[in-house]
């Protein structure tokens, strides 16, 4: 297997923002982190995919399946949207689609198989572009990588319905992002009425901000896990309820969130530790109130622990969506994460040894 080629993608961590940054223009700071999707493709007499970890020892397709791949199987639905999406821009470009190997492993859930929520559909969707981008010859670099974001944010969106991308984002470009999300109304109304793929891709997308932030060298991002898997979409259809029945409420913590991110990315600006650690609890207190409105259950009480004793040595908030998987820390100084990881464990927090991944998408 000399001509084969092995791509790796991130998985995700939001940091701060959630739930806003499902409007159109409001920020959020997501990081890429280095547990990874590995997609190995090559040339091949026909379309064949494996998918160990998910019990698929080998799929094969003719060409004109495309459109009926895997219609019956939705664990697969974002896999087929992004090789439509990728089959149509390459007719666009006058290309001819090469038939291919693709196997894809994942690293991003407990070897157990317990989810940690890193983002795996997104990292998925990212590596099966990126390594069809590879496979037929296209240079990978910064520019080309806001290519492959915009295709596989269109085939995540259409599949999925909802959701902000940035953990897209995240995988594609990797390191420490401040993203704001694209109008899905606006590309939505594109894709229907026919626009092209290209045309769609050289356009702006209202709302949408992706750009690379640093924090200052004393802070550490610290990384708990609860032992429970969250289970999102409920939580965010209670949120969404919420915008319908309190839209005064609602742009009210849209503001709160909006204010404490900015904060946070000011403290990044200006180097300033202190800003960051104290902007991150406003962050978590918009989202306390939130849940209390939305009865969501955005803090289970595993999380709540967490972001309590988090609070002794710097600021804890929920991670993502909440109910379950990943709370972070802002602590200044390595002492006091190393001080914070050992009081997590024991109330029963896992520490994880994650590491923010400053390469995205690569080929290894």
């Amino acid at each position: 297997m000399s001509d084969a080629i092995e791509v790796r993608v991130p998985g995700k961590l939001f940091v701060a923002g959630e739930y806003a940054v499902t409007e159109p223009g409001q920020p959020a700071i997501v990081i890429a982190v280095d547990r990874y999707i590995t997609a190995t493709i090559q040339k091949s007499d026909q379309n064949e995919i494996y998918l160990p970890q998910w019990g698929i020892e080998k799929m094969a397709w003719e060409e004109e399946e495309h459109k009926y791949l895997w219609e019956s199987n939705p664990k697969f639905a974002f896999i087929r949207a992004a090789i439509l999406i990728w089959d149509r821009y390459l007719h666009e470009q006058n290309r001819t689609s090469l038939p291919f190997t693709l196997t894809i492993t994942s690293e991003l859930d407990d070897p157990s198989g317990r989810k940690y929520g890193l983002g795996s559909s997104a990292a998925v969707v990212v590596a099966v572009v990126t390594s069809l981008w590879a496979l037929h010859g296209f240079e990978l670099n910064a520019s080309s990588k806001r290519v492959i974001f915009k295709l596989a944010a269109m085939a995540h969106y259409q599949t999925q319905g909802n959701g902000s991308c940035a953990d897209i984002a995240a995988a594609t470009f990797g390191n420490w992002l401040s993203y704001s999300t694209f109008d899905p109304d606006w590309l939505l109304k594109q894709i229907k009425t026919g626009v092209s793929i290209t045309a769609l891709i050289e356009a702006v997308w209202p709302g949408l901000t992706i750009q690379e932030v640093t924090p200052p060298p004393s802070l550490q991002l610290c990384v708990g896990w609860t032992g429970q898997a969250a289970a999102t979409g409920p939580m965010v259809r209670k949120v969404h309820q919420l915008k319908d029945k309190d839209p005064v409420y609602y742009q009210s913590f849209l503001q709160q969130s909006q204010e404490a991110v900015q904060s946070i990315l000011t403290g990044f600006a200006a180097n300033n530790c202190q800003m960051a650690i104290q902007s991150l609890r406003k962050n978590r207190q918009a989202l306390l109130l939130l849940d209390q409105e939305a009865k969501a259950g955005i803090e289970t009480k595993e999380i709540k622990t967490l972001i309590k004793v988090a609070d002794e040595y710097g600021s804890g908030k929920s991670s993502g969506a909440g109910g379950g998987d990943c709370g972070i820390a802002f602590v200044k100084g390595e002492q006091a994460a190393k001080e914070l990881r050992e009081k997590w464990e024991k109330q029963q927090i896992l520490p994880l040894p994650l590491q923010v991944s400053t390469l995205g998408a690569h080929v290894k």
